[in-house]
């Protein structure tokens, strides 16, 4: 299943992805940098920055500061990663920044019920903005 990602809220593919993955399905997940964290973009930024800087250099933990690596340790947050079920299903799960060669023709789904347009305010931000704030090089 290949999952486009655009205008998608991030919990809710995470949640939708994992649940398929612990399935058996094999999940690519492309235009990660178009998902949506709601929130503003102070808060946003706010709860990643301390994420990131949590810990010591050399000791962890490590927080990813680009998109794609962002939303796979959102998923590997929902799965069981340190069981064997749990690792064959995180080894499923593929994301990438825009859409590789590899992908291009083939069709891709999106999730209704993870839409922005659920969201009740207008209030969120995309995890491109979140990690050039950051520092990644998107």
């Amino acid at each position: 299943m290949i999952i486009d990602a655009t205008n998608l809220i991030l919990g809710r593919m995470a949640a939708f992805a994992a649940k398929k993955a612990l399935l058996g399905e094999k999940i690519d997940i492309v235009n990660c940098e178009k998902t949506v964290v709601t929130g503003t973009l102070e808060f946003n930024f706010g709860k990643y920055k301390r994420k990131f800087n949590m810990g010591a250099p050399l000791m962890g933990p490590y927080h990813p500061r680009y998109p794609d690596r962002i939303v796979r340790r959102t998923i590997r947050g929902m799965l069981p990663y340190r069981r064997e079920r749990g690792e064959k299903a995180f080894k499923n799960v593929m994301c990438y920044r825009g859409v590789p060669v590899g992908l291009k023709d083939k069709k891709f789904e999106t999730i209704k019920e993870a839409n922005v347009s659920k969201v009740p305010s207008l209030k969120y931000t995309t995890l491109e903005e979140v990690s050039k704030l950051l520092g990644a090089k998107v």
